[in-house]
């Protein structure tokens, strides 16, 4: 059993009613049974009703989650954004509820949301921010009698019903141009919009079936019906969604509301780029006869529009001179896969130009192979890579080149907001970083996507992977770090190798770390040309915990922010860590003997845990197994096979390990105290009852009758505690049996200084 608990100084009876209150809130709002056959569990916010506000405004939201048991506060990632607990009439706590207020100068836009409770910090959910007035539907709204009224510039916060279709009215005026607009997957929702303008019969008009904007002129002043449902008609709490009534000038841009960003949008743009391009794209330039000229460097925007447009660009280079060219369109938010042919044009006496295509450049690839979604967990189910272009060509002679661009996927579509940055320019070498929590690679493979907030259990390390996208041929060592972490906790960066893409970050929270949080910053450091550089690293989370990507598709994206907490409340199933100090001295080619110390909290399923090594240079260390029932193991180390240099390195050794898991066995503790007590409070009103009836014999008076209905309904009431701490009991007993959970165990970090050699 995991015994650990912080509650244990305070006494029992004062601690009940928050427990037992936390207790049927978690009973109440979990989305899902707790176990897993993965990771222990995390706690994870899953909704929030409603998911946004007009600045300057209050709102009431519920919460819903998983492990989110004893809710403390919700927070968020913006300062003008504060939630507290929203209070009954009588002052009693609501579970699940808060009051939320955004101040009037918070910027438009999506923000986390993460819920402090038990188990620490949980995964973030979206909460968006407008300056628009915003509405709730609370009702059915599922035909055009019961169509919910939305004014044009507005905002309504709904759920697509399961089955069904949303029925919205609308009064509109002729010649107004309406963006409209249901906001879904950007905002972290499940649905998949469907989104219908009709006339007021139900006639439809115009249908946007892709989850963007339907850009809508009014034909003439009357009522009109928004309609909305997900694609395959599913629906319920996952499948919320912000409908946007906008209306912008005859000639404005079509915009979309604000959204989060794509895990693959980390690698823009390049440091120090202007925000603006100081070029432009001038059509018509779609035929080599209108090819259009420019000088490098080059920094230019246009857009792949009308469908099927080819953009010509010809610039006039040097023999051995390199180019690096760069284009961003898909890491821009937009659905286009671009690709550039180079060419080299000749010009023979006669003037007949020849084309010799000299290089074609596509996608940027992942830095690592992500999960192929198919029959086995074969990587992480995060994908860095992208359909745009980053690459070099080398001028193999004086005289005229011509770039050709074009979108791969633009055959059929004609949208001028299908942008593209088109970046020439000679090396600047540079990186960025972006982490996630390390996925898992079982022996029968692993079918969950897990969000993984970095809610750590004391003594507990986590892996971070950390990968990179090289830019313009820089190819040294990345070293990783966060700073600023909560007491207790510390970071080891082990670093991305020369001429690789992948490194781990590893975070740890000793046993006594007091329970607590904070925002760490989380950063990747190079030397470039003999200058240290810094870049940050945001991180990447599933959006939802998907159990089985059999079934569902899982879908990540970047983070706003970074948090670190110790729950406090749970320690990690076993520590493993040196028996003598974290800094191991060595000489190159020696053989490193490393005891290690085990402290075990829990049982496990198996004897032993096959453990690997972290850490650039070392992963060639043969896998080796360390006891589940012993208190030490021994990791053997052989520098000479690994022709290690002399340096500092740090490793750890990590392996998968099957717990036997007691979920919150402090709760049962408490719950059946609450329980004893419930007992005695009903034997004592059925005494107190019991002899008021025998006292009062043969009185038939209006005031002892009304004294026995009171004493009954003080029973009454007593008895409906009884046997709400009996089932809150039951249910915590069920919840806390042992369950096997796999889960990554990765030891603490070390440091392994290897001196030179002594000479003979």
């Amino acid at each position: 059993m995991l015994r650990y608990s912080r509650f244990k100084k305070a006494p029992v009876l004062e601690q009940v009613s928050g427990l037992i209150l936390g207790l049927l809130f978690l009973l109440a709002v979990s989305s899902s049974t707790w176990a897993q056959s993965v990771c222990l569990p995390l706690p994870r916010l899953l909704t929030l009703w409603p998911m946004g506000a007009t600045a300057g405004e209050m709102v009431t939201v519920r919460i819903q989650g998983e492990h989110v048991e004893d809710p403390e506060a919700l927070l968020f990632s913006h300062p003008g954004i504060t939630a507290t607990p929203r209070l009954d009439d009588m002052g009693a706590l609501v579970p699940g509820e808060f009051v939320v207020t955004v101040s009037a100068d918070t910027p438009e836009g999506v923000y986390e949301a993460r819920l402090l409770s038990r188990l620490g910090v949980s995964s973030a959910r979206s909460f968006s921010v407008s300056s628009l007035p915003e509405t709730v539907v609370v009702e059915s709204n599922i035909s055009k009698a019961t169509a919910f009224p939305i004014a044009v510039n507005s905002i309504c916060n709904a759920k697509s019903t399961l089955r069904a279709v949303d029925y919205f009215s609308l009064e509109a005026k002729d010649g107004q141009r309406l963006l409209i607009e249901c906001a879904a997957r950007g905002i972290d929702s499940k649905l998949k919009p469907v989104l219908i303008v009709a006339d007021s019969t139900g006639r439809d008009l115009r249908v946007e079936r892709g989850g963007d904007v339907l850009d809508f002129t009014v034909p003439e002043d009357g009522s009109y019906l928004i309609k909305t449902h997900d694609l395959t008609y599913q629906g319920g709490a996952n499948h919320f969604y912000r409908l946007s009534v906008r209306e912008v000038p005859a000639d404005a841009k079509l915009t979309r509301m604000p959204a989060h960003r794509a895990v693959n949008s980390f690698s823009w743009p390049p440091e120090g780029l202007d925000k603006t391009a100081s070029q432009s794209e001038a059509e018509p330039n779609d035929q080599p006869e209108q090819v259009q000229t420019i000088e490098l460097p080059c920094d230019l925007a246009g857009s792949f529009y009308p469908a099927a447009d080819v953009d010509h660009f010809e610039f006039v280079g040097k023999k051995g001179e390199t180019w690096w060219i760069e284009v961003a369109s898909q890491r821009l938010g937009r659905p286009t896969d671009p690709n550039v042919l180079v060419q080299r044009v000749s010009v023979s006496e006669d003037g007949t130009e020849t084309i010799m295509d000299l290089a074609e450049l596509k996608d940027i690839a992942s830095p690592i192979k992500p999960s192929g979604n198919q029959y086995a967990y074969d990587g992480p189910p995060y994908d860095a890579g992208s359909a745009d272009v980053l690459g070099a060509v080398e001028l193999p002679e004086d005289g005229r080149y011509r770039v050709q661009l074009r979108d791969l996927f633009g055959g059929t579509r004609t949208d001028p907001r299908n942008r593209y940055r088109l970046l020439i320019r000679k090396a600047q070498p540079d990186f960025a970083v972006v982490a996630w929590g390390m996925h898992m690679v079982l022996r029968n493979g692993d079918r969950a996507a897990l969000s993984k907030p970095m809610a750590l259990r004391n003594g507990a390390t986590v892996p971070l992977e950390v990968v990179c996208i090289r830019r313009d041929g820089f190819d040294g060592p990345i070293d990783i770090s966060m700073q600023d972490l909560p007491e207790g906790v510390t970071a080891t960066g082990l670093r991305i190798p020369a001429g690789q893409t992948k490194g781990v970050l590893l975070v740890s929270a000793v046993e006594g770390a007091p329970r607590g949080w904070g925002k760490p910053s989380l950063q990747g450091v190079a030397t470039i040309n003999g200058v240290a550089i810094t870049r940050p690293c945001p991180v990447a989370s599933m959006v939802w915990p998907v159990k089985d990507h059999w079934q569902e598709i899982p879908h990540a994206r970047l983070l706003g922010d970074v948090v670190v907490s110790v729950g406090g409340s749970e320690v990690a199933p076993i520590t493993i860590g040196p028996a003598e100090g974290t800094v191991v001295e060595a000489k190159v080619g020696d053989t490193l003997k490393i005891p290690l110390k085990h402290v075990r909290r829990c049982d496990f399923s198996g004897a032993a845990i096959k453990l690997k090594t972290l850490g650039a240079g070392f992963t060639g260390v043969p896998t080796f197994e360390a006891s589940l029932t012993s208190d030490e193991s021994e990791a053997v180390v052989d520098l000479g096979k690994l022709k290690t240099p002399p340096g500092e390195y740090h490793v750890a050794f990590y392996g998968s390990a099957v717990a036997k898991y007691e979920y919150n066995p402090t709760a049962v503790i408490l719950a059946r105290s609450v329980k004893e007590q419930a007992e005695l409070n009903h034997k004592l009103a059925s005494e107190e009852l019991e002899k008021l009836k025998l006292a009062a014999s043969g009185d038939s008076s209006d005031s002892n009758k009304a004294t026995i209905q009171a004493k009954q309904e003080a029973l009454d009431l007593a008895k409906s505690r009884l046997d709400t701490a009996s089932k809150t009991l039951e249910d915590v007993i069920n919840k806390a049996k042992p369950a096997d959970i796999v889960d990554i165990i990765v030891s603490e970090p070390i440091t392994i200084r290897v001196n030179p050699a002594e000479s003979s």
